[in-house]
């Protein structure tokens, strides 16, 4: 039996697709790096996606490439020989927008743009606007820590974020942050993790 194989059991095949010429249009980004041959290509559609891959994969040590909507100019979710592409366009929840507190908690897979556009029906906005924002993921935006023209007042997407969940390599779950803007004390982990790409753990929400 393939090690893959466990994988299709515990997430069905409808999740995990293994088909050579549908996985070669996940395995590149907007750079023109050429890719290798991933494995499979998972379609997480919730954080229980996204453990079970990442506990498949350290168990049997498969190096996992995550992505959004492929809009990077980094590189960041081409896919080597071998991965598994964990794509997170489909996990488009805006789980909670809070007006009065001014916070919004989204799933990596939201359009920067429909986040903001969310926001302004309640007379606030998103500030990051990467100049692919109509197109790109709030999961990705905080993968490469993004910018925009706003960031010159605004600041970055780490000026923006207070908390995350995220998923590590061997399927653990972690919260970082809070929900206050001032917060002094503990280790900065929500700024670690945006813009680490990936390296540090899978973001399932912010």
């Amino acid at each position: 039996m393939r090690p893959i194989d466990a994988l299709v059991r515990s997430l069905s095949e409808a999740r995990v697709v293994t088909d050579p010429d549908v996985i070669d249009s996940y395995a590149r980004d907007r750079t023109f790096l050429e890719p290798g041959r991933p494995l499979a290509v998972v379609l997480a559609a919730s954080r229980d996606d996204v453990v079970a891959t990442l506990r498949w994969a350290s168990e049997h040590r498969v190096p996992v490439v995550p992505r959004g909507a492929g809009t990077g100019l980094a590189g960041g979710a081409v896919a080597g020989d071998g991965a598994v592409v964990l794509s997170l366009a489909r996990m488009t929840a805006i789980r909670e927008l809070s007006p009065a507190d001014e916070i919004a908690v989204a799933e990596p897979g939201v359009i920067t743009a429909d986040l903001d556009r969310a926001a302004r029906e309640h007379g606030l906005m998103y500030a990051p606007d990467p100049s692919s924002y109509q197109i790109s993921t709030i999961g990705g935006n905080l993968a490469t820590n993004a910018g925009g023209l706003r960031c010159v007042k605004y600041g970055v997407t780490r000026d923006s974020v207070l908390g995350l969940e995220v998923v590590l390599a061997d399927g653990r779950v972690l919260d970082t942050g809070r929900r206050t803007v001032k917060g002094v004390t503990g280790y900065d982990l929500t700024g670690l993790f945006v813009g680490s790409e990936g390296t540090l753990g899978v973001i399932t929400a912010a």
